[in-house]
């Protein structure tokens, strides 16, 4: 699995990038969010996500961690795949997009290119767990640094092992401890959420 591409952009055309990594050009897809932040000819640093085909091996690439995060959070809804999660996040801000989601607002999303309503809804009821009201568990919002800290490590990995973002945050909020390190708050998490 490619995560992540250094290079130098040499081609840009919506919305396919190609970066060169010493010698091998890489062809990727990006979205409009992405394809704004990079400049033709510099030096680019892509993190990326790549879908095997029988017919094709796709990569796709984004300017933040976070983006690529909320891009394969999108893909798991049933009925979105690759090519839409890259219209949505096109199509407006990931923190616009979260607004729409613990906002019940259908009428938004069905704005966005190929989302009709049924397929609004349906990203509603999947996402509205995985969005949650900002929490430090959801995937942060591409445009908004959010530091990384043992604590926010510590959800992310919970909600990888496949807790609930607000199962990890709460667990994690349980700990009382000034100086723990991402392991420890896992493993203590872990222990009290066995114990729950």
């Amino acid at each position: 699995m490619i995560a992540r591409l250094h290079g130098q952009l040499i081609e840009k055309q919506p919305p396919v990038l190609v970066v060169d990594v010493n010698g091998v050009g890489y062809e990727l897809e990006a979205p409009m969010s992405t394809f704004y932040k990079v400049t033709l000819g510099a030096p680019v640093t892509l993190f990326t996500h790549q879908v095997v085909r029988d017919d094709a091996h796709l990569l796709f690439g984004f300017a933040s961690r976070e983006e690529r995060d909320m891009f394969r959070t999108l893909i798991k809804v049933n009925g979105v795949g690759p090519k839409m999660a890259l219209a949505i996040l096109s199509a407006m801000e990931a923190d616009a997009f979260a607004a729409c989601i613990r906002h019940d607002d259908v009428t938004t999303l069905t704005r966005i290119p190929g989302v009709g309503k049924k397929t609004a809804e349906r990203l509603v009821i999947e996402m509205r767990d995985k969005v949650g009201s900002g929490q430090a568990g959801m995937p942060a919002l591409h445009g908004i640094e959010v530091p990384s800290t043992p604590e926010r490590d510590a959800v992310t990995a919970l909600i990888a092992l496949g807790y609930k973002p607000v199962e990890a945050e709460r667990a994690v909020g349980r700990i009382k401890t000034d100086d723990a390190t991402a392991e420890n708050l896992i493993r203590a998490a872990l222990k009290g959420m066995v114990k729950a």
